[in-house]
């Protein structure tokens, strides 16, 4: 086994090394959430948190960690009795973000259960992770289906596997850790919620910190376990804290009075729910624990806050995160002394005896987005934005950004056919999840039995063999697998027109915010997105194809305007986008959506290369819808005409929202069909 990074040698990050810890004294915080920048040391420091943990005591033999002074009645390895058992360090288990649900939840043969009626199963991660750490490094890339699964062992504290009748059901109860790059795209707002605390990290700033991380990284691959030797002390002294901190735990008192700022602060911030409370609640007990205290204090309560509340302020995926800290004092200096004594209102200094390796508890959370601010792209352009020239010189005439209209619910836009990619919710797929829609030979493992396809299928051979009275003889042979109907996720590539006809500032600002509108769809639905602009004498890819929406939506913010329209070149590069993404991840279909007013300018012959251009969209089979943002008394229809060279269908901004339109999809689908 390799030696592991030392938790305590870990530089910076006090947030990050607070919040793990809080959760090693007590896991009914709910977990950890990291979300940061790469190479910021999170995966370092939850692999080294295990080492710190306590040893755990298990039934000898029990595949499902079973407690022997409490054993689980209906583990599949029991019945179990009570007694002595052995110890063994607690795990941490790291789920994949490619792997299967069968490795997570375990594997029942299905072939013996029918045709022996033994449940054969083998425990999955949801298993090994009981009483230990769940660890998901890249946990908003994790599947649809494996989230569900996530959210109903970590609700349920258990794991239930059921196939065509036969059921196993299995302890998992597990701190949940994760880390994420938000540039990668956002978290499910169920699975978000689910994470007790969450942490900003970002590297540090300062050289001589700088230096000091890449001193000890050095010296640690040059001799792991030299260097491992010589933070021993630090080590065994933080472990020995966590185990004195879950002592006191018990016997920390939580007055009226810190109830009551909890009550007022997660009221004031409007979060949904009341998990945030009960969260906030067990890390301020927590961190009294952890610094030697039996009751808690309102600096407790500031620093459960900061940790707990700016993951369930996100609204959307384009909010940033963050907490207004002066919002925050004041609510809790209004509610200081409105409970029992032991509450002495805001404290902003630090505790002396705080966590982290060997220094005092930060005095705050994550403070890299500072407090969020009210609008974002969602605002309303200014009044008198209208009326402004356009330009009409290539690469002249560039005005300012203009923010983006309110958005709004648009109509579902999807692929025609029936797609392979990944698991999402746009267009209509075959999947592992869904609707039944028939049944074939298993090809490898079975996983989803048919159970109506076995039964004809086995049914003409029982006298064969040998069967003449009740009951059904099955083999392998006879064993058919359900094929099911789902949605996948698609790449929405936009291709947006920023040019001059495009530059009235009012008018782009409507443009804006009907591509913010697809964006925030394109986020529910677990789309790829990429943004491709095109003015003066060029396109350019503002935006690769990615997961991160809000990444999208920051460069659509940004997007100057102005010059000539080169459409054709727009096309080109689009097209030259999805040729390399298709290399990339052939099963993931794509859907185009182009928005212009149609007209192309600048350079030979525009209208004509434009049209073939848009012909090699048709001719590859490629769907794609096109968004006319002409607008006037006197309309060209230019935007038709594209879609029908596009071999795809043209809708008006009005015409986008959702209640404005019914239809669209059969239209897009009639048209490619």
């Amino acid at each position: 086994m390799s030696t592991p990074f030392p938790f305590t040698a870990v530089v910076g990050q006090d947030d990050l090394r607070l919040a793990l810890l809080l959760n090693a004294v007590s896991p009914a915080v709910g977990g950890v959430l990291v979300r940061g920048e790469k190479g910021t040391a999170k995966s370092t420091a939850v692999r080294a948190l295990s080492a710190l943990l306590p040893e755990v005591a298990v039934v000898p033999g029990c595949r499902f960690s079973c407690d022997p002074a409490a054993p689980d009645p209906s583990c599949p390895d029991g019945p179990h009795e009570a007694g002595n058992g052995a110890t063994r360090p607690a795990r941490m288990v790291e789920l994949p973000v490619g792997a299967s649900e069968d490795r997570l939840v375990g594997a029942l043969d299905i072939e013996r259960a029918l045709a022996e009626g033994v449940k054969a199963f083998e425990p999955g991660l949801l298993a090994d992770a009981h009483r230990g750490i769940l660890y998901v490094d890249e946990v908003n890339l994790l599947h649809d289906h494996l989230v569900d699964l996530l959210l109903d062992a970590a609700a349920m504290g258990a794991s239930y596997v059921e196939r065509e009748g036969v059921s196993v059901r299995h302890a998992s109860k597990f701190l949940l850790v994760g880390t994420m790059n938000p540039e990668e795209g956002e978290l499910r707002p169920q699975l978000l919620d689910r994470f007790g605390l969450t942490v900003e990290v970002a590297a540090s700033r300062e050289p001589d910190q700088r230096v000091e991380v890449v001193r000890r990284r050095l010296a640690y691959d040059d001799d792991p376990a030299g260097f491992a030797t010589r933070w021993a002390d630090e080590e065994a002294a933080v472990r020995q804290r966590i185990v004195a901190a879950r002592e006191l735990l018990p016997s920390v008192r939580l007055g009226d009075g810190a109830l009551r700022q909890i009550a007022a602060t997660c009221a004031a911030f409007e979060v949904d729910g009341m998990r945030a409370d009960i969260v906030m609640a067990r890390t301020a007990t927590a961190l009294a624990a952890w610094a030697g205290r039996t009751e808690v204090l309102a600096e407790d309560v500031r620093q459960a806050a900061l940790l707990a509340l700016p993951h369930r302020r996100r609204r959307n995926p384009f909010d940033a995160p963050g907490l207004d800290e002066d919002k925050l004092d004041e609510t809790l200096e209004e509610f200081s002394g409105s409970g029992d004594s032991g509450d002495s209102g805001n404290d902003d200094e630090p505790d002396p005896d705080g966590p982290g390796g060997g220094g005092g508890q930060p005095p705050s959370g994550p403070q890299d987005d500072g407090p969020q601010a009210d609008g974002g792209s969602g605002a309303q352009p200014e009044a008198g934005d209208g009326g402004e020239p356009q330009a009409s010189g290539a690469g002249s005439g560039e005005q300012a950004a203009a923010r983006a209209s309110e958005p709004f619910r648009t109509k579902v836009l999807s692929v025609p056919g029936l797609g392979d990619g990944a698991a999402g919710r746009r267009s209509r797929a075959r999947t592992e999840h869904g609707r039944t829609t028939g049944a074939r030979r298993p090809r490898g493992a079975l996983t989803k039995l048919h159970l109506a396809a076995t039964v004809q299928a086995a049914a003409p051979h029982q006298r064969a063999r040998g069967r003449s009275g009740p009951g059904l003889v099955v083999r392998r042979d006879d064993l058919r697998q359900a094929t099911r109907e789902g949605r996948e996720g698609n790449l929405v590539l936009f291709v947006v027109d920023a040019s001059g006809s495009m530059a009235a500032r009012q008018r782009m600002s409507a443009v804006k915010g009907a591509v913010l509108s697809l964006l925030l769809d394109a986020y529910q639905r677990r789309d790829k997105v990429g943004l491709v602009t095109f003015r003066g004498s060029a396109a350019e890819v503002a935006l690769p194809p990615t997961s991160s929406v809000d990444a999208a939506a920051a460069r659509l913010e940004t997007l100057p305007t102005g010059g000539r329209t080169p459409l054709a070149a727009g096309l080109l590069r689009a097209h030259e986008v999805l040729r390399v993404e298709r290399l990339r991840d052939p099963a993931r279909r794509a859907l185009v959506v182009v928005v212009t007013d149609g007209r192309a300018t600048g350079g030979p012959e525009p209208v004509a290369l434009a049209g073939r251009a848009a012909r090699l969209f048709a001719a590859g089979g490629v769907a794609s819808v096109v968004v006319d943002c002409e607008s006037g008394p006197v309309r060209l229809g230019l935007a038709g005409q594209l879609a029908g060279e596009l071999g795809g269908t043209a809708v008006t901004l009005d015409e986008l929202r959702a209640d404005s339109i019914a239809g669209l999809v059969k239209d897009v689908q009639r048209r490619a069909a």
